[in-house]
């Protein structure tokens, strides 16, 4: 009998991916299509892109896999997708786009003002939420929206992410798995559906219930695809399009994590550290654990919003030399960087990097730093302090989830663009002092998605059985004990003291800078 096959789309920041996935893991074909502009910016901080971008992306990339595997189509028990979170679309009663999507990258700020009623606002300030609620609020584009372009939230009929509108494209079903309800929206996680009007922080959101979508399990059937669809992408008419979940969920699921004393680290353009939990356990104190893939499940995150993003920066600005180098010899920059610092040892000669290039929700004020400069560092020293400074963050995140879950992980599994990367993996591995393992694709999320697919189907009779078929133990990196000891010390003594007291600092420099600014 014919292997069955789940063709796969994975929408990211800087590229979309089209896959023939089969049930032991492996893809009969791929295709990836590079986003040129991956989005635009009409002022500082914007992040935004044409409505039917990501579309677009998407039926380009099914065209070249449909178009090379005719003779596969008929294999093809389903379509599954999977894409960037917290990324905004205004639709309006014809289901058509009222502006252009606001992306994840996005930091316009909405103007605060008194929005809150009395007894929320005293309830937050007896919680210690206050800050965090006026944060939230302010990065949340639906208020950004109905403030500054009221006109278009009046014609606002459904307010959705990205995944939903997909669904929309393909199948002309406005529904969406409740794993893909990641951002700033008023969803209760706990609960996987719509909060309610009486929620303590439904006051938050300023998005009027009937302009939010249905919401399905994932596993369950959305749609269909249409004959429209089929006729832009070259996929199959009529094909059941599985709801899974965000591309951080379906990765962590791709990785095989679904226990926990194992966690998931994303070393993407954010870095992620997720856990999964059978029992909702929040992250950080008023920050939400994920609905997981698994619909027992919950993935407590902690991010680092600019991840490997940093890496991508550090090239740009101070790797003109290497990058041509990369270029004659047709590799990547990373690796010929990787090969520059594989011998510097850990701490860098006493330089420590604090990766926080961009402020977190819970740490507004906070910027990056770098300490330790001395007349013997290079940019390669510099680099290799990054690498460290995204694992002693990840480090920080992780042990603060196993205080608050009341577990211990043993293993770490990594994924990711930076996962590529042997000296990053291997620096995981020294830090934590636990064994970091790749899986046989730096495809996860596809396999993920396809999993959820696949166990819809009937294909497997559960996901740990999906597991063993699907996810196969790569490169193992063990930890060194002498490199541990020293990374221990280092994060103890001074990474770890690193942020309290460089904190009021960067507060008094918020102050003075934004008050300069009204001059």
């Amino acid at each position: 009998m014919d292997t069955p096959l789940i063709l796969t789309f994975d929408v990211g920041t800087q590229s979309t991916r089209c896959l023939l996935v089969r049930p032991d893991g492996g893809f009969e074909d791929l295709c990836q299509v590079k986003h040129q502009q991956p989005y635009f910016s009409r002022n500082p901080g914007w992040a935004e892109q044409s409505p039917d971008f990501y579309y677009e992306r998407l039926c380009e990339a099914g065209r070249a896999v449909c178009g090379r595997n005719k003779g596969a189509l008929s294999r093809v028990s389903a379509v599954a997708l999977t894409t960037i979170r917290d990324t905004v679309v205004c639709l309006d009663r014809d289901n058509k786009p009222l502006r252009d999507i606001i992306l994840w990258l996005d930091k316009r700020k909405a103007e605060f003002g008194d929005p809150f009623p009395f007894h929320r606002k005293l309830m937050f300030r007896v919680a210690g939420m206050a800050p965090a609620t006026e944060n939230i609020y302010r990065a949340s584009p639906c208020n950004w929206i109905a403030q500054r372009q009221p006109d278009i939230w009046d014609k606002t009929a459904q307010y959705v992410m990205l995944p939903t509108y997909l669904n929309y494209k393909m199948t002309g079903v406005l529904a969406d798995s409740a794993a893909n309800m990641i951002g700033h929206m008023p969803f209760d996680y706990k609960n996987r559906r719509w909060q309610g009007r009486s929620a303590l922080t439904r006051c938050i959101y300023n998005i009027p219930q009937e302009k939010l979508c249905r919401l399905v399990p994932s596993g369950h059937t959305i749609g269909h695809t249409t004959a429209a669809f089929a006729a832009d992408s070259g996929v199959p008419g009529g094909l059941p399009l599985i709801a899974t979940g965000s591309d951080k969920g379906c990765e962590t699921l791709g990785l095989s994590v679904t226990q926990p004393a194992k966690a998931a680290i994303s070393l993407g353009t954010t870095a992620t550290v997720q856990l999964a939990l059978d029992r909702y356990v929040e992250p950080q104190p008023f920050m939400p654990a994920y609905p997981a893939v698994p619909n027992h499940l919950y993935n407590p995150e902690i991010e680092l919003y600019r991840g490997f993003w940093l890496v991508s920066w550090f090239l740009r600005e101070f790797c003109a030399k290497d990058l041509a180098r990369a270029k004659e010899l047709g590799c990547p920059p990373e690796q010929l960087l990787d090969e520059y610092i594989a011998d510097i040892p850990p701490g860098c000669g006493g330089l420590l990097l604090q990766p926080y290039w961009t402020p977190g929700i819970t740490t507004p004020t906070a910027r990056g730093a770098v300490v330790g400069f001395s007349d013997h560092h290079t940019r390669y020293h510099l680099y290799r302090a990054i690498l460290e400074g995204i694992g002693f963050e990840l480090y920080y995140s992780l042990k603060a989830m196993e205080r608050r879950a009341r577990i211990t992980v043993e293993e770490l599994y990594v994924g990711g663009g930076g996962a590529k990367s042997n000296v990053a993996c291997q620096i995981l591995a020294d830090m934590f002092g636990l064994p970091v393992k790749r899986t046989q694709t730096h495809e996860v999320s596809a396999v993920g998605a396809a999993m959820a697919a696949f166990l819809a189907l009937g294909t497997f009779r559960d996901y740990e059985q999906a597991i063993a078929a699907m996810v196969h133990e790569g490169d193992v990196f063990r930890p060194d004990p002498q490199r541990h000891k020293t990374y221990a010390r280092l994060y103890a003594d001074a990474y770890a003291r690193l942020f309290p007291r460089l904190e009021p600092l960067y507060r008094r420099i918020n102050h003075i800078t934004k008050r300069s600014d009204t001059l």
